[in-house]
């Protein structure tokens, strides 16, 4: 899918498909940009993305990139060994002196708790370490023409609504008949409705027996 694609749909939907147009397709795009980055804050699961990521050498501090919502997971040194996660409150506890030991190539990371894009190595990285990790991505601003990425093309009626209300939300007439709302409240309910289906899809548990189903 594209914005073009949004676009079109969603012009539809509030009737301005007739020139004059009440809004443009730069105004429209803007609305896309913007409800995709609220998809992103309110389920960054949808936009995880694999790569490598940079480290700051000599440091157990480390941050995530800058389009990061928050860090997801940390596999191994790109090329090299795997990393494991380790609670940070238990290594302080069992290791004190963890923090000043020389850098090498690290074997274990932290979360910190309280920041999703900070995290800690241990042992500190030497120069040119570069970690496989995984994050959740700040959707960047597309062009009309441009493919979203992110999130699925599954995913095109939730961004529909989202811009629909965006720009309902400016007309005062729309606010006070109930459209805004209306198309917030299904743009919500659809980046919910996917949770619930994973709990059908990706628990052994949730879901009903398929030797019971005849």
């Amino acid at each position: 899918m594209t914005p073009a694609d949004v676009i079109a749909e969603v012009r539809r939907l509030i009737s301005d498909t007739r020139t004059p147009q009440r809004y443009t397709d730069t105004v429209l795009l803007g609305f896309v940009n913007q409800a995709l980055k609220r998809m992103a804050m309110g389920r960054p699961d949808l936009f995880l993305q694999l790569g490598d990521v940079s480290t700051t050498p000599n440091t157990t501090v480390q941050t995530m990139p800058a389009d990061s919502i928050r860090l997801v997971e940390i596999f191994s040194v790109t090329g090299g060994n795997t990393i494991t996660e380790v609670d940070r409150e238990v290594f302080d506890q069992t290791y004190p002196g963890w923090r000043s030991e020389a850098a090498g190539t690290p074997v274990n990371f932290m979360r910190h708790v309280r920041n999703p894009n900070v995290y800690f190595l241990y042992p500190a990285p030497t120069a040119g370490v570069i970690l496989t990790a995984e994050y959740a991505k700040v959707p960047t601003d597309y062009a009309l023409g441009d493919t979203i990425t992110a999130p699925i093309d599954a995913y095109f009626p939730t961004l529909v609504d989202g811009t629909v209300y965006l720009a309902e939300s400016i007309d005062d007439e729309h606010v006070n008949s109930g459209r805004a709302k209306l198309f917030f409240e299904s743009f919500t309910q659809g980046m919910g409705l996917s949770l619930g289906s994973r709990e059908l899809t990706d628990n052994d548990d949730a879901g009903l027996d398929p030797r019971s189903i005849s």
